[in-house]
């Protein structure tokens, strides 16, 4: 495991960067969000990159707590108050995505094929809790990336909990339209015009991709339930490319929710690859309650997921 930083030179807008490999896997992990700024397998990218030399433009692969996905206008109760947050997504009128992408994680255990980071989320205006949080990333040859997140309520109070992952499939250099989506999910969830959630519906239709279907025409940018797993307790999702590669994204039981996006309305990003966002809950489950974790003081809770190039 090498790290770059020159002191004599202008910092990365990501910090440190951890670069792994094991085999053929590569990865770079940064300091700031500890996202996955790459990760390719034999040189080609399994999740569209980003360059050292700028912010993540599109939460990449990103770690999304204390929630992923929004917060309806910001705002939630716990421990019987009202709290709100900083409105982050304003044309939608919500909290998107959190708070610990932001922060810069401090290294833990670091080696060749893994790092280990940390994050101690402090309380601030709208978030009155601490959490720490840990996620380790490691390169295995055969299986590839494999990430674990272990977060513990350090404070006092009750703190309602989600967490997610951001990272993008990408299509190889070929136009998402010539790709192929699966998705191991039964449920799907519906949204109103600010994207959160309405109810919950069997899948059918554009949202229905239990089996292999072209991307042609698809506008995603929904969450699933009802997840299915496979032999390994794996749920998976797989973009299939024309040049014969399949990225592809899983999770264990841990969690139970995907989120899937064609970035077809995200402004000079438009379809560069597949969001494929492992989660422990949907949308706006601080006012929801659906699938919500509440971590009393010395409470933890701990998911996984992983990726790799078939």
């Amino acid at each position: 495991m090498n790290t770059t930083s020159n002191p004599a030179a202008p910092e990365a807008p990501s910090g440190t960067q951890y670069r792994l490999t094991a085999g053929t896997h590569a990865a770079t992990i940064t300091e700031v969000g500890a996202m996955v700024r790459e990760y390719t397998v034999g040189g080609r990218d399994v999740f569209v990159p980003f360059d050292e030399a700028e912010p993540a433009p599109v939460f990449n692969a990103a770690v999304l707590l204390p929630w992923p996905n929004r917060l309806r206008d910001g705002r939630y109760q716990a421990d019987g108050a009202t709290h709100q947050l900083a409105v982050s997504e304003p044309d939608r009128g919500t909290a998107l995505h959190g708070l610990g992408c932001w922060y810069r994680w401090t290294p833990v255990e670091v080696s060749e094929d893994s790092v280990t980071l940390e994050l101690a989320l402090p309380a601030q205006k709208g978030w009155p809790f601490q959490l720490t949080s840990q996620v380790r990333y490691s390169l295995d040859a055969e299986h590839g990336l494999e990430v674990r997140v272990t977060t513990r309520n350090v404070g006092s109070g009750t703190a309602p909990y989600g967490v997610g992952f951001h990272p993008w499939l990408s299509p190889g250099g070929a136009d998402l339209d010539m790709c192929t989506v699966r998705l191991d999910a039964t449920e799907h969830v519906r949204v109103d015009e600010r994207l959160l959630p309405t109810g919950v519906e069997p899948v059918t239709g554009d949202h229905d991709l239990r089996e292999t279907r072209s991307l042609a025409g698809l506008d995603l940018d929904d969450a699933w339930v009802g997840a299915t797993r496979d032999a390994d307790g794996l749920s998976w999702c797989l973009l299939g490319c024309p040049d014969g590669r399949t990225p592809a994204v899983w999770m264990d039981d841990s969690m139970d929710c995907w989120q899937v996006c064609s970035a077809d309305h995200i402004a000079g990003h438009r379809r560069l690859g597949l969001a494929a966002e492992p989660m422990s809950c949907y949308a706006d489950a601080f006012n929801t309650g659906d699938r919500l974790v509440r971590l009393s003081p010395g409470d933890s809770h701990t998911v996984r997921w992983g990726a790799t190039l078939r």
